[in-house]
């Protein structure tokens, strides 16, 4: 009778404290070998340590969106590269930039792109299909924001003219590259050589196609534009950072149909173009600088010949990326 009349929890101890107290110290991670992720898939992180492809999971303290293509990182565990082994990303390198987009204007959720370009390559077919200029403006919008270099790369040139592109960007400073089918790419390579450069357009304009002839070796899938839509179909299915023979990495991602910007603070572009802000700075308090706004100091400046009127028109046509 008393065994029943007794309290189960009566036998238990109080939990013991810890003979060792908890560090806030974390782990000197600072010597263990660096590498750049070129690839993500659910969960595996492929990276590369010089010549070596390293396969990698997330480490407990890093976030689960917190590795993209392109990051620098820190590799802990059997980086040997060996088929059955997997290493452990343990620290993510400060980003010197980073390319970010959101899936359409009413998405204010950010969806980083790739880490650590410094140049974009924002490949437009001349044709099949036909150039889209508001997805050109907004993808400027957001290399800009981002502080990387964009270059527009026209495809095609055998089925139509630059000219009218070249007319509407060239004020702007973009450099343009016109490139077709089985040309010689010897300018191409001087651009990319050296650097990290993303590649961004389109569905079915051919960024695979020049990819893969830039690296042979890459075998990035390639398509054809629907007799339907008139669209592309899409082919890369996820961002791939590849390096190039000459020297220097690009990062080919899935084409896009859509190119939000919600989340690029419309007056942070003006910072991207130096003379443009230095006039700006006699408008009025609160002026957007879009055409007919009142005692625009860019119109004034056109006028008394200080800006060439063709750079304030691709400026604005920009700028109306974000209506």
């Amino acid at each position: 009778m008393k065994a029943l009349e007794t309290d189960d929890h009566s036998g238990f101890d109080r939990p013991r404290r810890r003979s060792r107290p908890r560090t806030k110290e974390r782990p000197d991670y600072s010597k263990l070998p660096i590498a750049r992720v070129i690839s993500v898939d659910r969960g595996r992180y492929r990276c590369a340590i010089d010549d070596v492809p390293v396969t990698a999971v997330r480490g407990r303290l890093i976030d689960r969106k917190g590795v993209v293509v392109g990051d620098q990182v820190r590799l802990d565990g059997d980086t040997s590269g060996d088929e059955g082994t997997l290493a452990r990303i343990v620290d993510v390198l400060e980003r010197t930039t980073m390319l970010r987009r959101s899936a359409d204007d009413a998405d204010t959720f950010e969806r980083p792109i790739v880490a650590n370009a410094d140049q974009l390559f924002i490949v437009t077919a001349l044709a099949d299909p036909p150039p889209r200029m508001g997805m050109i403006d907004r993808i400027l919008v957001a290399a800009y924001d981002a502080r990387i270099d964009p270059i527009l790369c026209l495809t095609k040139a055998d089925l139509a003219s630059p000219d009218e592109l070249r007319a509407a960007y060239e004020p702007l400073g973009v450099p343009i590259i016109v490139t077709e089918p089985e040309a010689d790419l010897t300018d191409v390579i001087d651009v990319l050589a050296d650097r990290v450069t993303v590649f961004v357009g389109h569905s079915g304009v051919g960024k695979s196609t020049l990819v893969n002839r830039l690296i042979p070796d890459a075998n990035r899938a390639t398509g054809e534009v629907s007799e339907l839509t008139g669209k592309g179909r899409h082919t890369s299915t996820s961002a791939y950072a590849m390096e190039l023979p000459e020297g220097g990495w690009i990062i080919d991602t899935p084409g896009v149909r859509s190119f939000g910007i919600s989340h690029v603070a419309p007056e942070s572009i003006l910072g991207a173009f130096p003379d443009l802000a230095e006039i700006a700075e006699d408008c009025p308090r609160g002026c957007k600088h879009e055409t007919g706004a009142i005692d625009c100091a860019l119109d004034t400046a056109v006028e008394d010949g200080r800006l060439v009127p063709e750079r304030l028109v691709s400026f604005r046509r920009m700028e109306r990326a974000f209506v």
